[in-house]
């Protein structure tokens, strides 16, 4: 029986690899967009999927969500998330609020609306998180701030759902050959060099790997380091 599976972050890098993925072996994909035209690009790129418009962003827009979800998942990835650099003395109030808006809030408020779908699948919620989310370096500290924050939200979503069979992997993929990984060198100042990091395939095989984990076994934290 093919399985269904609730992505973020579906329209390029990790996201976009993991969409081809799991559509290529016959499994079901809920996808959600920003906008309506994002929506409609998102179709022609994996047909068959179903698209659903929220920006992440938006709290309320993700609210109303709630009741076209289907009745079961058997994952939830979270794989959409913003970056903006800059020290502490610079980042505008803007800065923060979106970027814990998109890394933090919206994986909290999605993961709450799927739940009953992924108890009735005894599912797996996935969140791509970064080495950021581990440890903070200067001019990173909303960005960290909001994985460091993933982080619990993961820690805290286990303990709470293990009762109902829900398991829940944060993944800490460090730098990875993607558009985001582009903007980070041009904001550091830095040439990019895609050759040197993951290759987003990489990281999209070991979402793969998770999701396939037999059911007598849960991953908990999962660490990829580019190997430079």
């Amino acid at each position: 029986m093919a399985r269904t599976h609730l992505l973020t972050g579906a329209g390029a890098g990790i996201g976009a690899e993991l969409a081809r993925r799991l559509r290529a072996r016959g499994d079901d994909l809920v996808l959600v967009a920003r906008s309506e035209a994002r929506a409609e690009e998102l179709g022609v790129e994996h047909p068959g999927a179903t698209v659903l418009v929220a920006d992440l962003s938006d709290a309320a827009a993700l609210e109303r969500l709630e009741g076209r979800l289907p009745a079961r998942l058997d994952s939830v990835v979270h794989a959409a998330g913003v970056v903006e650099l800059g020290a502490v003395a610079d980042l505008t109030a803007s800065a923060w609020t979106e970027q814990l808006a998109v890394n933090l809030v919206a994986p909290a408020v999605l993961t709450r609306l799927a739940l009953p779908a992924l108890r009735e699948a005894r599912g797996t919620v996935v969140l791509v998180n970064s080495g950021a989310g581990l440890s903070a370096h200067p001019q990173w500290s909303a960005y960290a701030a909001s994985k460091h924050g993933l982080k619990a939200l993961a820690d805290a979503l286990r303990a709470e759902e293990a009762q109902y069979g829900v398991r829940v992997t944060s993944l800490f993929p460090g730098r990875t050959a993607t558009a985001m990984q582009e903007k980070v060198h041009a904001q550091e100042g830095k040439d990019y060099d895609a050759s040197r990091w993951i290759d987003p395939v990489t990281v999209a095989e070991a979402v793969v790997g998770v999701l396939d984990l037999p059911q007598d076994a849960t991953l908990t934290e999962l660490v990829l380091k580019p190997r430079a």
